[in-house]
């Protein structure tokens, strides 16, 4: 895969931010599994599951047994992001969407090919731009869906110039209220906001040894859900759906430790969400106002 070369100073601001494109464009376990699961059908995820499983995978044939499991995998993780596109409300073929955090790709290209408009993916590591750009060539769709080495706290999109956004695992590397108040910049008003993301429940009070955990591991900041609700608050978005994703979600992570490219994050997750420490959310919010 290519890198690209651009002046990443302008992009990436902090030492954190410089962290987390490293990791990203370095790591490659993590890598290893969101390669093979997207290899099934060229749809490259960076998030989980949701849904029943079919667990007849399990069952037949042990050669062929793997091979079963990565396209039952992939299948889930793709209904997660049918999903979040179900809430994007009315978009039409003339409008614009960002995927914040885009990763390769996989939620982007099928934003275009159901809704038939633009897509800016935006993220902070090169190496997914490259792999993004190209897979967006090979499927012929690069005059719609493009891919920026871009920093979602301040894309340098116009005012007012998207339909929708939506951000999928990725807003516990930054702070929200400085997230959402770009994102209310760039949303037209009436426009839509959809996010999935784990989050620490605020009632059981503090963060799990899981929970703080699976910060350790990936390098992030886990919100707790209340901070979700403040920044939009002060930033003029109006949840108009909140849907908890965690049952949707264990039977996923179930399934994932029967396979070989099962991480060691298997654990952890299962134990937070089991536990209630951690959540599975999905919001989808308005803009308000101008």
């Amino acid at each position: 895969m290519t890198m690209l070369n651009p002046d990443t100073g302008a992009v990436l601001r902090t030492s954190y931010q410089k962290s987390v494109a490293e990791y990203w464009n370095n790591n490659p376990n993590d890598d290893r599994v969101n390669t093979k699961l997207g290899e099934v059908d060229g749809l490259y995820h960076h998030h989980y599951g949701i849904g029943d499983p079919d667990l007849s995978v399990l069952d037949g044939p042990e050669d062929t047994r793997q091979e079963r499991l990565v396209k039952e995998l992939h299948r889930l993780e793709t209904a997660q992001a049918d999903l979040l596109l179900d809430h994007l409300g009315d978009v039409r073929p003339g409008d614009r969407l960002m995927d914040g955090g885009s990763g390769r790709g996989g939620t982007s290209f099928m934003a275009n090919q159901r809704f038939g408009c633009q897509v800016d993916g935006v993220t902070i590591s090169e190496y997914q731009v490259g792999f993004a750009n190209e897979q967006a060539a090979q499927r012929g769709v690069a005059d719609k869906v493009r891919f920026h080495f871009r920093n979602m706290l301040d894309t340098g999109f116009d005012t007012g110039a998207l339909r929708g956004i939506w951000t999928n695992e990725t807003t516990m590397y930054v702070d929200l209220f400085e997230l959402f108040r770009e994102f209310s910049r760039l949303l037209e008003p009436g426009g839509r906001y959809v996010c999935i993301t784990g989050c620490s429940n605020d009632v059981t009070g503090g963060r799990s040894s899981s929970v703080s955990w699976i910060d350790a591991h990936y390098g992030c900041m886990i919100h707790p859900r209340s901070e979700y609700f403040r920044a939009m608050a002060d930033n003029n978005l109006v949840p108009i759906d909140v849907v908890d994703l965690t049952a949707a979600t264990i039977p996923y992570w179930e399934l994932r430790t029967k396979s070989e490219l099962a991480t060691g994050v298997e654990k952890p997750f299962l134990t937070a969400y089991k536990e209630g420490s951690f959540q599975y959310l999905m919001i989808a919010a308005d803009k308000v106002g101008r």
